[in-house]
């Protein structure tokens, strides 16, 4: 009866409101709901943000795992030196751990090692991304390499198609027969959206401005490695100002904008520099997702551990 009494004399309700709130407390937590007026100070409790956290790429209706993982490193070759069952791991691991977004490329030469990997996963729960080589050659007919890719993944469709390696002022106009390609794959629902990866930043200046980029795959980290210069070259330093000027007006013109070389193509081997670039990477509000290269699982869990510190940093 002490409880009764403290409540009949700080908080005076009749017993018919005592036994209503009592039930309605009982129903919130059988539901996991918050109850109401229980926060500390009257404040609520932010919500938490994770790596692995679905999140939309720029005005489409596509969403993605905030990270990504990527399986280009040196070219796919860190990649493809797990062997099948070491890759198999990986990709399991980060299924395990909430990532459902694969980032891959014809170039990695790896598409059938991913298909071993997903297989018997959930399609509709991944996204997966690939890229088209243009540069020395333009593929004569994108229908024919999309079915080649479709059987490589082993899938009957892929989420994202970009085109790789933009390197030159003008290629929206000189790359007119691939984007036509893809956007015939698009209406025929063999591809998701479309989009670039650029390479230096005369290609980068052109991507606000072309309607038909759906996303944008994008160089970016703290110290502006290997992200886009003025020749697109890979060892020129990266003009980091201009670049990440660009990406703001992409991601403000619409389009999903993804994160990439965000550990600097591996260079950043000390702790506290993967730490400062992913809190960058973190803090850039015309980033949606990124994608990191990992050959280990232990990479995963460090890629989220840092990236949720970052996101949940006050």
């Amino acid at each position: 009866m002490a409880h009764c009494s403290y409540w009949k004399h700080h908080h005076p309700i009749s017993r018919r409101e005592f036994v209503a709130r009592t039930v309605a407390g009982t129903a919130a937590v059988s539901l996991g709901l918050p109850i109401l007026g229980g926060e500390e100070n009257g404040k609520k409790e932010k919500a938490k943000r994770s790596a692995v956290d679905k999140v939309t790429l720029g005005n489409s209706k596509i969403t993605v795992t905030r990270l990504g993982i990527g399986t280009g490193s040196n070219g796919g070759k860190v990649q493809r030196d797990l062997g099948q069952e070491g890759f198999n791991r990986l990709v399991r691991h980060a299924y395990d751990r909430g990532i459902r977004f694969i980032d891959t490329a014809d170039m990695y030469k790896i598409h059938e090692m991913v298909r071993e990997a997903i297989k018997g996963l959930p399609r509709e729960e991944l996204v997966i991304q690939s890229k088209i080589m243009w540069e020395p050659f333009i593929p004569k007919s994108i229908a024919e390499v999309l079915d080649r890719f479709r059987k490589e993944l082993g899938i009957e469709y892929l989420d994202h198609v970009l085109i790789h390696c933009a390197t030159k002022k003008g290629w929206p106009a000189t790359l007119e027969s691939m984007r036509d390609g893809l956007s015939a794959a698009k209406e025929k629902g063999i591809v998701r959206a479309h989009g670039v990866s650029c390479h230096g930043l005369p290609a980068l200046q052109e991507v606000a401005d072309c309607k038909w980029v759906d996303v944008d795959l994008a160089r970016c980290n703290h110290r502006g490695l290997h992200m886009d210069g003025e020749k697109g070259a890979w060892s020129e330093g990266g003009n980091k100002s201009e670049a990440i000027d660009q990406l703001k007006r992409i991601h403000a013109a619409g389009k999903g904008v993804i994160g990439m070389k965000i550990i600097g193509n591996g260079d950043f081997t000390k702790p506290e520099e993967r730490e400062q670039s992913v809190q960058f990477a973190m803090k850039a509000p015309f980033l949606d997702a990124v994608v990191i290269g990992v050959k280990s699982p232990q990479e995963v869990d460090e890629a989220i551990e840092r990236m949720d510190r970052a996101l949940n940093a006050s």
